[in-house]
Order: structure tokens, then C-alpha cells, then sequence
């Protein structure tokens, strides 16, 4: 089922599609500037046993270096930057939540995604806010419920942003899927409270 604008999940958790929320210029801006000066690094994973190198790119970062380990990969926070403080501060005045950590994605093209999986590691707060900002290049974003298999799905457009909460993580699973006719890079950001 495709979710219309703005698109609310409101069983077994939430979600809630923003939409839009900057300017043409500020779009261009912010993809230019996350592109060229996030720390960005191939992610290694363990996955079915076996270690795999990813061709999307990764970057973490956080208050007080915090940890984070899924898939058998842990990451130390780096330092926030001037430009990322600033992203964080605006999507904090749409979902009313404050963020302590950020995991990035840069996927070159469609040919990158991300299986079915929940943000529910044990260092994430439980039931907290995780605000998902996109650029670049517009991308289906899935829904699966883990007990019904009903499924939605929304396109989230550059600039956009979803607020997943309550216990979404813990019913519904979500996905990148691939899409090999889209040759444009995107950038995802996701705004995470996290233990300390």
C-alpha cells in the first residue's frame, strides 16, 4: 500500500512523513557540503558468517563518543561537525526530540540499498525518536509489520524528513530496496537518541 502525504504509521508504533522541510538552496547546499566533507568510509560487516565490504559509504557521529555496534561492527562517535550541529538543531524544532548521535549513509546510485532490519540495538533508547533526513535522490522506503506482513511504503523526496517512534522498531521491519534505474547518489541521515 503507498502512503500519501503526509504519511502516518499510527499502529504499533509511528511514523510520520515531514515531507519537505528546506528550500531548493539550502537541498543543494546541504547534499554539496555532506558529500564532500563527512568522513565517510566503506562499512565492514559480518554477515551469514562471512565479513563483507559495503559499496554504500558510512559515517557516525556523536556526543561523548558513543558506541555503536549492529551487525557485528561496532563504530565510535566522531566529533560533531558546525554543519551537522546545524542539520540536527532543525530537524529537532520539527520532531520536538533531541538527538545524541547520527548515522549517515551515502549510496551512489540505485544499485545500493538496504534489506529488511529494525533500529532496535540495545544502545538506542527504546521507543525513542529516530528522525531519518534524506538529499539527493528520491527513493522508495519500505514498511514491513513483523506479525501481519502488511506492508506501505512512501518516496522520500531531497530535503525530506520521517520521524519513526514509540515502538515501531520493535512490529515493523524497514527497507532501502534497490533500484537499478536510478543513477543519482542519495544521502541519509538518521538522528538517534542513544545510551550514554
Amino acid at each position: 500500500m503507498f502512503l500519501n502525504f503526509p504519511n502516518i504509521i499510527n499502529k504499533d508504533g509511528q511514523a510520520h512523513y515531514y515531507g519537505i522541510i528546506f528550500s531548493d538552496e539550502q537541498k543543494q547546499h546541504y547534499f554539496k557540503e555532506l558529500f564532500n566533507k563527512i568522513d565517510w568510509s566503506n562499512e565492514k560487516l559480518v554477515m551469514f558468517g562471512k565479513e563483507i565490504t559495503t559499496k554504500r559509504k558510512v559515517a557516525f557521529y556523536a556526543d561523548n563518543a558513543i558506541e555503536y555496534t549492529y551487525s557485528q561492527s561496532t563504530k565510535k562517535g566522531l566529533l560533531w561537525t558546525p554543519l551537522l550541529l546545524e542539520i540536527k538543531q532543525l530537524v529537532s524544532s520539527y520532531t520536538g526530540s533531541n538527538y545524541n548521535a547520527c548515522l549517515l549513509n551515502l549510496y551512489h546510485n540505485g544499485e545500493e540499498g538496504m534489506g529488511w532490519h529494525s533500529d532496535d540495538e540495545k544502545e538506542i533508547i527504546s521507543h525513542s525518536s529516530i528522525a531519518s533526513l534524506s538529499f539527493g535522490a528520491i527513493r522508495k522506503f519500505a514498511f514491513k509489520h513483523k506479525t501481519t506482513q502488511e506492508k506501505y511504503h512512501a518516496l522520500l523526496e531531497h530535503g525530506s524528513l520521517l520521524e519513526m517512534k514509540g515502538s515501531l522498531q520493535q512490529n515493523w521491519l524497514h527497507a532501502l530496496p534497490k533500484a537499478k534505474k536510478i543513477v543519482e547518489a542519495r544521502i541519509n541521515l538518521t538522528f538517534r537518541q542513544m545510551h550514554l
